[in-house]
């Protein structure tokens, strides 16, 4: 007979195995989001690393398949004509139908919707990071190059060429990628600082856009982005302020924005903006684990409430799902639970993962 964890209880082997299973074989309710499926890997990795099971998880031979695998997501420029899809460079989610799989990446995408997207590429950074690669198969000069023809002229930037999506979130993956590239000559950092100061509310919390309400998840891509910057005093309005904002949203976990129910994925986003602003000591580490202890799932995993409102959203079909499972690893990594490994709260990676880049990665040792 199945049986539930403990509320005290980190269920950890059953968190393995539901990323284990994940890693392999997505359920059939992931197909609508295909093309985000870079991220999903990056869920299971990254979740598996502050684990600390993903060398024991992974052959050399299925780490190899899935380093081929990123790689055949790359989209390069076009030999002949350059050019002619420069903008479109870096990595998409998932392969375009009736493309070939290439371990090279791909030159000869000739359609829009075949083209990059910025928070694919930070993901899939992050997974060959993971996987321990060095990154010598990246083609850094047209990954920097695209974030050109993805910065809007008001600072933000956009998911992908010509998309109309633009905030934020696609300011921090430009800011991470250009971390772990080590090269921030792709874009303009006035700007950014400039967007980032308009985006802030009265009330001091961060927005996705100017003149919208502050958000929790807005708010930790703001503040990290500003970090990998080294430009928190300078990009924030009040640094006091925005913490004060941030440690109103606890409840017993965070809430992502004021009047609402505290949520798995807030632990972490506002959590990673405290612990980056110097004042993640704050919070309420007791009241924070337990609330999130309340949202596992019996089989593994994390949802995005407890149990009590997850019964009155009929839209939640499975007590789980790889977003809030991962986001809830991270937070608990961040409180230093007992046998997860240390995070880097700004690029979301081991902080082993962070240092084996700096010492290995070819674009770091030039």
């Amino acid at each position: 007979m199945a049986t539930h964890p403990s509320p005290a209880e980190f269920a950890r082997e059953k968190h393995v195995s539901y990323l284990k299973t994940c890693l392999e074989i997505l359920p059939h309710e992931y197909e609508s989001s295909d093309t985000n499926r870079m991220t999903f890997a990056y869920f299971c990795l990254s979740g598996l690393e502050l684990l600390d099971v993903l060398d024991s998880t992974l052959t050399p031979e299925r780490r190899r398949v899935w380093i081929d695998w990123i790689y055949a997501q790359q989209i390069l420029p076009n030999l002949d004509k350059p050019a002619e899809n420069e903008q479109l460079c870096g990595f998409r989610g998932s392969p375009f139908s009736g493309s070939k799989f290439d371990v090279n990446g791909v030159r000869d995408a000739q359609l829009p919707v075949d083209a990059a997207n910025l928070a694919m590429t930070y993901t899939a950074l992050c997974c060959l990071l993971l996987l321990k690669d060095d990154l010598s198969r990246v083609n850094r000069p047209a990954i920097i190059n695209a974030l050109q023809y993805l910065q809007n002229e008001d600072g933000s930037f956009s998911q992908t060429y010509q998309s109309m999506e633009s905030d934020i979130r696609f300011v921090y993956c430009a800011c991470a990628i250009s971390y772990i590239l080590n090269d921030f000559s792709g874009f303009n950092v006035a700007k950014v600082l400039d967007y980032i100061k308009k985006s802030q509310t009265y009330d001091y919390g961060i927005a996705q856009s100017p003149d919208q309400e502050s958000h929790g998840g807005s708010t930790y891509c703001a503040i990290s982005a500003l970090r990998i910057l080294n430009r928190i005093d300078e990009g924030l309005l009040s640094k006091d302020k925005t913490i004060f904002w941030c440690l109103s949203r606890q409840i017993s976990g965070f809430q992502g924005r004021p009047n609402k129910p505290p949520d798995t994925c807030y632990s972490f986003w506002i959590g990673g903006a405290l612990k980056l602003l110097g004042a993640f000591d704050l919070i309420d580490f007791d009241s924070n684990r337990t609330f999130l202890l309340t949202t596992q799932s019996r089989h593994g995993g994390f949802s995005k409430w407890p149990p009590e409102l997850n019964r009155f959203a009929e839209w939640i079909k499975y007590p789980s799902d790889l977003l809030h499972t991962y986001m809830g690893i991270a937070a608990l990594s961040l409180m230093r639970e007992p046998g997860l490994v240390d995070l880097d709260p700004a690029i979301n990676i081991s902080k082993r993962t962070i240092d084996r880049l700096i010492n290995e990665s070819v674009f770091w040792r030039e």
